[in-house]
């Protein structure tokens, strides 16, 4: 017979109750048991004193009304008082019980019970006489006393009559202990009826106020799972706290999806970046470790063949320095250098870069906007590289006779940008090539050059706040547009 697996139960079980549904159910019916509690208690308390002050307002309006008569013992004892005292004084005294409802007997002033209208002393009126050894001390007491006779509750008083005799006057309190014991038991019933009823709509309550947060658990272990889509969706009826905390989740998986996919997107382009770096240089170096490898097995006899492999070997060590001077460039520019800025005029820098491509191809129709001067506080040099880079792109990719424009404007006056561009009217890129000419060894078609240029233009740029953009279509040419801040202390 194989055993309960009661270990597994046990931990569930705590679990449950350390749950936040629990906790404030349990809450809940804690808080509204003390109240239930706290309520009966001043309830039943008032009733009490309520109840106690009707009976000692009627046996001290006796005790007054029989001290103010000022008769003796013998002429209440007479015929013509018997009437007046069994119907008023003493209506429970010829009750032959153990524990009538109101015993009235006379006492000597040594405590001793008397002998009234020729009836002996029942057992209650000696208990009652028992329990008070100084009826002289009764009398003084402006609130009757509270007493046992034969183990039931009384309130007595007494009364000292013209003679010195006293009269002992008792109302039992037996039944009003009774309605206030029935009193409870029904608060306590209603009281616990109440606190299910209350369990039973906290659980319920807290579960459909709790759905959003069980939605946030399933959407955490679905994107630690590694589905980085999943959103908390939204409920009806959600407070405003959950729906505050939904919105702020949401907001936060946003950013971390975006950046998982952006760190993911980075080390691809790294190591596109390493492996595409590694092609370049490993061609130059193939190159001249081919030509030494010809001229240690001497197979270079001829100088001018000796010239010639000596000249490639110094054309691929210029290229492959290029190569390093921009890998190095975007290096510093990935880390953000800090730039050596000074107001310059960027109209002056188009007219020296189209005097620089005027002397490299003199053939080359060549229109310049830039007259006027446009200032901007920026880093010389680095602008210089943005317009050598482009004028170097247009004399690589484009024939000789293709002609060229380059410009420099202010737009939008002194809070505008400053725009300078390139356009010339080659055979243009296509549409995904367009899309990709800023990536780093990207050359459209497998053209010449190291594919780092406009992709230098475009880290320079950035680094001064600004925005680059292309506009082309094939046989359309081909136009990039540089936009700087005029003002660079707003994009700092």
């Amino acid at each position: 017979m194989r055993r309960p697996r009661l270990p597994e139960k046990a931990p569930r079980a705590r679990r449950a109750i350390h749950s936040l549904r629990v906790q404030l159910t349990l809450a809940n019916v804690a808080l509204l048991a003390l109240g239930i509690v706290a309520t009966t208690a001043v309830s039943l308390m008032g009733m009490r004193y309520y109840l106690l002050d009707q009976v000692d307002s009627g046996l001290t309006k006796t005790r007054t009304s029989l001290a103010s008569t000022r008769l003796t013992i013998r002429q209440i004892d007479s015929l013509t008082v018997l009437s007046f005292v069994r119907d008023r004084l003493a209506p429970g005294q010829f009750d032959k019980r153990a524990t009538p409802d109101s015993i009235f007997t006379a006492v000597d002033a040594r405590g001793r019970t008397q002998t009234l209208f020729g009836v002996a002393p029942t057992p209650a009126q000696r208990d009652l006489a028992a329990a008070f050894g100084d009826p002289a001390a009764l009398t003084s007491d402006p609130d009757p006393r509270s007493v046992a006779v034969h183990g039931a509750a009384y309130r007595a008083t007494a009364a000292r009559l013209a003679d010195g005799t006293y009269v002992l006057l008792a109302t039992s309190t037996d039944g009003l202990h009774k309605g206030i014991g029935k009193a409870l038991k029904l608060d306590l019933a209603v009281g616990t009826l109440l606190l299910a009823l209350l369990a039973c709509l906290t659980l319920f309550s807290v579960r459909r106020r709790m759905r959003p947060l069980e939605d946030m658990v399933e959407t955490s272990s679905a994107i630690a799972e590694g589905d980085l889509t999943r959103r908390v969706p939204s409920r009806h009826h959600s407070t405003r706290e959950v729906e505050q905390l939904r919105l702020a989740l949401n907001s936060m998986l946003h950013q971390v999806e975006s950046a998982y996919r952006t760190r993911e997107h980075s080390a691809a382009q790294l190591r596109r970046f390493v492996a595409d770096a590694s092609h370049e240089l490993r061609t130059p170096l193939s190159a001249i470790r081919g030509y030494l490898q010809l001229y240690d097995q001497g197979m270079l006899r001829e100088a001018q063949e000796r010239r010639r492999a000596w000249d490639r070997m110094n054309g691929e060590v210029d290229r492959m320095g290029r190569l390093v001077d921009e890998l190095l460039t975007l290096a510093r520019l990935d880390q953000r250098p800090e730039l050596r800025l000074r107001d310059v005029d960027v109209g002056r820098l188009v007219r020296d870069a189209a005097e620089d491509l005027r002397a490299q191809q003199p053939r080359r129709p060549l229109t310049v906007d830039a007259a006027a001067p446009v200032r901007v506080r920026a880093d010389e040099s680095g602008l210089r590289q943005v317009l050598g880079n482009l004028v170097a792109n247009v004399r690589t990719h484009t024939p000789a006779d293709v002609p060229v424009e380059l410009g420099a404007e202010r737009v939008g006056g002194a809070e505008g940008v400053v725009r300078l561009w390139v356009r010339d009217e080659g055979p243009g890129l296509a549409e995904d090539d367009a899309a990709r000419v800023f990536d780093r060894f990207f050359r459209a078609g497998g053209g010449a050059g190291s594919g780092l240029g406009l992709a230098i233009v475009q880290g320079v740029v950035h680094a001064h706040g600004g925005e680059v953009s292309v506009r082309t279509a094939p046989g359309e040419g081909l136009t990039v547009t540089v936009d700087l801040p005029a003002r660079r202390e707003e994009c700092d």
